[in-house]
Order: structure tokens, then sequence, then C-alpha cells
């Protein structure tokens, strides 16, 4: 994130000494992006992160394509993905590119016997449903139902549940994610246009600092497989960091909506980007006040990037039969629109309380075997009238 933040306790300037009570050094360590050039923060350790005790197997995770090129329009239903008891493996990619992975999971169980780092790809993890806290070496974040949880590439997490009936929607992301640039002055502050601000995103306030040496199991993510990694000390024992990255937590509940006399194009509900897709963020709102506005959205093309809407809550006025849960997948090269009917019905509606999330990539999605074990193959024929 492009403000700083600074939790537990840090040396009066960088680089220097940081002693404990009995006189040894703390270990410091530059979390860093982009080389040296993008956002980083400096940490101070109990222990030297850099002790590896043993590598153990190395599996690969990478999706199984159903459709390489695909140009069908389809409906995905969700909430069928079977709840499994670990995290990891209840991550079922649905839909791929060579810049992003988009993911649903329902996991049962927290993160328990292991930690994990995703060193290929910032994590922004939709809190459908569920409870709980994000624990990382930088500290902790209560989610909730509504929640975007921002996970940098290499931060070392755990998600605990509250309860065993949790849903996620993942997006995976290989280029770093940002709030929006057109939000934000030139300093990074957002500005009085934007539908939120810093008050809105929750950074760790809670650091989990442990002092202990041992087994520690972290599985990480390289180029699409899990490297099962031991290490000498457990990876949660920073004492105190500053800087600007760090994971935090944005609610869709949060997200102010930009209306107008006649209907706003999709770019007004956009939370985050990155160079190759953008995330926006569908919340109740007054619909257009023109006298003769049609609330639903006009039929558009397609032509540069693949439309992806996950169903979160409401009624969504475009869309018949559509239901929580529920991903709707319209790629480029042709046009899409409102289903029949619905752009009459629109007409004199006031407002919506539809929730849901897009994400539109600018490069064409694969859509998986995953995906297809939970595809509606109708979907397309859906405006014939």
């Amino acid at each position: 994130m492009p403000f700083y933040h600074k939790l537990g306790e840090i040396p009066p300037k960088r680089h220097t000494q940081f002693r404990k009570k009995d006189g040894s050094l703390y270990y410091e360590q530059l979390f860093g992006t982009i080389g040296f050039d993008g956002m980083s923060t400096n940490s101070y350790h109990e222990h030297r992160p850099t002790m590896v005790k043993e590598i153990r197997k190395q599996y690969p995770v990478k999706p199984k394509i159903a459709k390489a090129n695909n140009i069908q329009s389809y409906r995905f239903r969700g909430f069928q993905v079977p709840p499994e008891n670990d995290y990891l493996e209840s991550r079922k990619v649905v839909l791929t590119n060579s810049d992003c992975n988009i993911i649903l999971a329902a996991p049962k169980q927290s993160t328990k016997d292991y930690f994990y780092k995703n060193t290929d790809a910032d994590e922004v993890i939709f809190i459908h449903k569920g409870t709980g806290k994000l624990r990382t070496h930088l500290g902790n974040i209560d989610f909730k139902y509504g929640d975007y949880l921002v996970i940098p590439r290499g931060i070392i997490y755990k998600l605990d549940f509250d309860d065993e009936n949790n849903r996620l929607f993942i997006v995976e992301s290989y280029s770093p994610v940002y709030t929006p640039k057109r939000y934000r002055n030139w300093f990074g502050q957002l500005l009085e246009h934007s539908p939120f601000c810093e008050r809105d995103l929750r950074r760790p306030q809670e650091l989990e600092t442990y002092n202990e040496l041992g087994d520690f199991l972290i599985k990480v993510k390289k180029q699409g497989e899990i490297i099962e990694m031991v290490y000498a000390s457990h990876p949660f024992d920073v004492v105190g960091y500053d800087g600007y990255n760090f994971p935090y937590a944005f609610s869709i509940h949060d997200f102010e909506p930009i209306t107008g006399r006649i209907h706003q194009p999709p770019p007004v509900h956009q939370t985050f980007e990155t160079n190759t897709f953008v995330i926006c963020s569908f919340v109740p709102r007054l619909y257009d006040y023109h006298p003769n506005s049609i609330p639903a959205p006009y039929n558009h093309s397609n032509i540069d990037s693949d439309e992806v809407l996950y169903y979160v809550d409401g009624d969504f006025m475009s869309r018949n039969d559509i239901d929580q849960g529920h991903i709707s997948l319209h790629p480029a090269g042709i046009p899409h629109g409102p289903h029949p009917g619905t752009t009459e019905k629109s007409i004199g509606k006031t407002k919506t309380e539809e929730l849901a999330v897009m994400v539109d990539t600018f490069k064409p999605l694969q859509v998986t075997e995953e995906a297809m074990k939970i595809a509606d193959e109708d979907y397309y024929k859906s405006w014939l009238e």
C-alpha cells in the first residue's frame, strides 16, 4: 500500500544496530518488491530469517486446462465446489491465464500444521462466508463477510477460521495489486473523488512475536509448485517493522458507489488494479436519476478483455437465474448485455441491493477442469427469446 505503517519496536534509524536486552542483535530484513524500486518494509527478527533445516517434497499445483481458447459465455455454480478440510487443498483454480488465477475455496479447517507463502503472486482473498483472523509475520487482521484481504507476495501467513462454514473467492496476481492510480495523487494519497479512503483500509494492529527454535513447516508456492521447507525458527518472530509493504483489509461494504443521471460505466466500480487486470465492487446504490434513464446496462462488446462476475448477494438486475456464489464469464471478442426482459424491468426502479465482485482481465482466460465440474454449458443460449 502506498502509505506508511509502523508496528512494534524498531531502532531510530534503519540499517543500524538494534540490540536485545542481553546485548545481542536483532536481525533486520528488507521485505521489498520490484527489486529495490517497489514498496518495501524493514522488519526486525529474533532469529535469522534464513535458517532452512530441510527441504521436503515438491509437487505441482498448476491447474489442468479444459478449454485453452474459449469464446463461450459460461455460468459456474461456485457453491457446488465441495468443502475440504485443508486450506491449500480446498483452493480450486477455475479460470487462469499468464497473469492471474481465479480461485474458489471452501476450507473447513484453519491452517494448523504449516505456514503458507506465495512467492509468485499477490493474493486478494474475498470473504464470502466465514469469520476469523488472518495471521501473518507482519501482524494480524480480523476478517468477516465482505472483506477483501490483500496479501502481497512473500507474506508468510495462516488463516484461522471461527467455524467450518467458509467460502472464499481468491485472485492471484503475478503483478502487484494497487489501489487505482486515478484515485491517488502523485504522493499516493487517495483523493476526494475516490470511493474509499485510507480510513477504510485496515492495517495489521496485532503483532505476534514468537522467540522459538524448532521445526517450522512453510509451504512455499513457486512457479506452480508447492515446496515444503522446514525452518529452524518460528516465522512469526518479528518484534517490529515499518514501511509500505504489508497486508491489509478492505470491506466491500465500505465502498461508496459513484452514481449519475444516466448509467455509469464499469470503471466507476473499480477497487483494485494491476498492470494486467482490474477488480471492481458492485454494491447497493441508487439508480440513475435522468427521467428517461435505463438502469440496466447497455449491450457492450468485450473486444479487449474477459469479464468475470462473482455474485455475492442480492438481486443482480441485469441477469436472470443468478444465485449466491455463481460466476459468469463473458469472454473477449463477443458482445454481451442484459438478459431478455431485464432492461424493461429495470425502468422505474430507484435502487439496487446487488453485491458482486468483478474481475476484468486484459488477456483471455482459460477454463479449467475444475470449472467444468460446476459449469452451466447452456448459459450462452440464455439471451435467446
